[in-house]
């Protein structure tokens, strides 16, 4: 058996502190994939918010949600706006008690998109620093980052460094990463402190 891929990893993680009820964010919804998850493990009593700037995502990801049965996904709220808002954008009641933070950064892997159209370091950086905000104790950022494509590499170093700077007291950082493919995706996974 291999080493489990970025992506089933960042859901392996997130299995451990998504419970049924929970409160999760797809940061960058995209095809509508960990949107899907997030919804099936947060079940019918759980809200998930997923953000993407492109209505062509949004689509994508409506119609990746309704080939499940409603009854049996958490409340679902899209919206067409940059992750970097998603402190404003998610009512305060939910601010401290989110379990779960998605990122999938890079481009949307579909054929009609514009690969053009990129996550952008500094709106990345943003909605991190919102993430942790928002965030429950003990909660878990995932942060999937593709270096290999324009633009992505920039990215990728930025968070990377945004990471290792974080203070202990705020958040443990760690990588998941093959060494010997510098340029494939990696993840970055973040835990939000508990007070002591």
């Amino acid at each position: 058996m291999g080493f489990l891929s970025v992506l089933s990893y960042a859901h392996k993680l997130v299995e451990g502190r998504l419970h049924s009820g929970g409160i999760a964010v797809d940061a960058t919804a995209g095809t509508g994939a960990d949107t899907l998850f997030l919804a099936k493990t947060a079940g019918p009593r759980g809200q998930v918010f997923a953000f993407d700037i492109q209505e062509e995502a949004l689509k994508l990801t409506r119609e990746r949600l309704s080939k499940d049965p409603s009854d049996r996904l958490a409340e679902v709220s899209l919206y067409q706006e940059s992750h970097a808002n998603m402190k404003t954008c998610i009512p305060n009641e939910y601010h401290g008690k989110v379990s779960v933070i998605m990122f999938n950064l890079g481009y949307l892997p579909s054929e009609q998109a514009d690969k053009h159209i990129i996550t952008l370091t500094d709106t990345t950086i943003s909605a991190l620093e919102a993430s942790l905000d928002i965030l429950a104790p003990g909660g878990i950022v995932t942060i999937v980052l593709y270096p290999g494509h324009e633009g992505g590499g920039q990215e990728a170093a930025a968070v990377e460094s945004w990471a290792s700077a974080l203070s202990m007291r705020t958040a443990q950082a760690i990588i998941y990463r093959g060494i010997q493919r510098p340029n494939a995706p990696y993840l970055i996974a973040l835990e939000r402190k508990k007070p002591l």
